[in-house]
């Protein structure tokens, strides 16, 4: 075997190395992390900022390799071939063709590739310097090659870009999903996510107290029982009425009675409860909960009344009713412990008609639909078209759906049971 030969040899192994790296460059660019690269850019790594200059240019990027492999690929079978000829004469075409698409295959291509998407943070990040002067060195001939493939497309009609109707807020939302269903990321942090995510989507009427179960002091009663009441209940901020009980005049504060009390001498009688009372908030009930949120910063209030298109009050919302609504349940020594939902031993839930729809699916990763009703009795009746009866099934959504208990016109009990426990 002659110097020639050898050299040949040495220069096909050499352009196998240079086509893996080109390979494995291209995967790792295009899977690298471009949050992480861009936090690591902040921090001031310079290699990471190259990443994302990289990525950015996309067309070019993926030009300029897809440039160089080929190159690499080409000359490297060629060099084959001509080894090929002198060692196996007339055979030579054939033998480099199933040789190099093995090399190529298992070196240059499934090798490096393999390892680049398991780690392609780090690769990115140790070819980057490599691959952006490359894409410095070949940009001219990849503007030439985009130029025909630009006239090429557009002859054939198929030079606009595809509409991206997704948003920003749903690739977070498939991104958070697709790890916590490989595990990397915990369902109490999926949930608490999600719901960030969605707090342009949902609106007060969907998480706050209904006026049916809003606490509310008559403001006409004397102090002395107005203070009483005050007392007896549970609740920090109550809400005044005077003439009927939806004419909402003012909210009375504990901590603003108890100060007056003090003044007083613990004297209910002396108590000027309008006085006292602070002046009621209204918010539309098609508010979304970011803005309620603002609102709440911007006001440094905890409390609102929601109102409906008509002015007509329909409950009350509260700073801890949207926290809830991210971190899951706020409970205190105050709070009922009573949620609403009682598992059964059957694999079924006995649970309460004012138990929201976004509490079971955020609970049990159920996928009941929430667009039309709020609460889970809202769902039965909006499916059923009617009002059931106590007794009455239905099936929907691959659940089953059992009314314990009515009253007027009003479900208060449903048995569920879900689709894993039916089979």
């Amino acid at each position: 075997m002659d110097w020639q030969i050898i050299i040949s040899i040495a220069a096909i192994v050499l352009l196998l190395v240079l086509s893996g790296f080109f390979s494995g460059s291209e995967t790792a660019l295009t899977a690298a992390s471009r949050a992480r690269m861009h936090h690591l850019g902040r921090m001031g790594n310079k290699r990471a900022v190259r990443v994302s200059r990289l990525v950015e240019q996309k067309e070019n990027l993926i030009g300029s390799i897809l440039l160089g492999n080929n190159l690499v690929n080409i000359l490297a079978s060629s060099l084959a071939t001509s080894v090929l000829i002198v060692l196996v004469g007339d055979a030579a075409v054939a033998v480099a063709t199933i040789v190099m698409t093995l090399l190529v295959l298992i070196f240059a291509e499934v090798l490096p590739k393999t390892y680049a998407i398991r780690n392609p943070d780090g690769f990115a990040l140790a070819v980057a310097p490599a691959v952006d002067l490359l894409v410095r060195v070949l940009s001219p001939a990849v503007y030439a090659v985009q130029f025909v493939v630009r006239l090429t497309l557009r002859a054939l009609g198929a030079h606009r870009l595809a509409d991206n109707d997704i948003s920003v807020e749903d690739e977070l939302k498939g991104t958070i999903e697709l790890h916590a269903r490989e595990g990397t990321v915990r369902k109490t942090a999926k949930d608490m996510l999600g719901s960030i995510l969605e707090l342009d989507d949902v609106d007060v009427s969907e998480v706050m107290m209904h006026r049916r179960r809003v606490v509310t002091l008559n403001a006409d009663n004397p102090p002395e029982q107005i203070v009483a009441d005050a007392l007896a209940s549970n609740h920090t901020r109550i809400p005044l009425w005077r003439g009927e009980q939806e004419e909402i005049v003012g909210v009375l504060h504990a901590r603003d009675l108890a100060r007056e009390l003090v003044k007083n001498d613990g004297d209910p009688s002396k108590l000027d409860i309008d006085e006292i009372a602070r002046e009621p908030w209204f918010v539309p009930e098609t508010t979304t909960l970011r803005e309620q949120l603002n609102a709440f910063r911007r006001r440094h209030a905890h409390f609102a009344l929601v109102i409906d298109e008509y002015g007509s009050l329909q409950g009350i919302v509260t700073l801890e009713d949207i926290l809830e609504e991210i971190v899951g349940d706020i409970s205190d020594e105050h709070d009922p412990v009573t949620a609403g939902i009682k598992p059964l031993p059957d694999g079924t839930y006995e649970i309460e008609g004012s138990v929201t729809i976004r509490d079971l699916n955020r609970r049990f990763d159920w996928n009941l639909p929430d667009e039309e009703a709020t609460t889970i009795a809202g769902l039965v009746v909006y499916e059923a078209q009617a009002l059931p009866d106590k007794g009455q099934i239905f099936r929907f959504h691959g659940f089953t759906f059992e009314v314990l208990e009515r009253r007027r016109n009003r479900i208060n009990r449903l048995r569920i049971t879900p689709p894993e426990s039916e089979e």
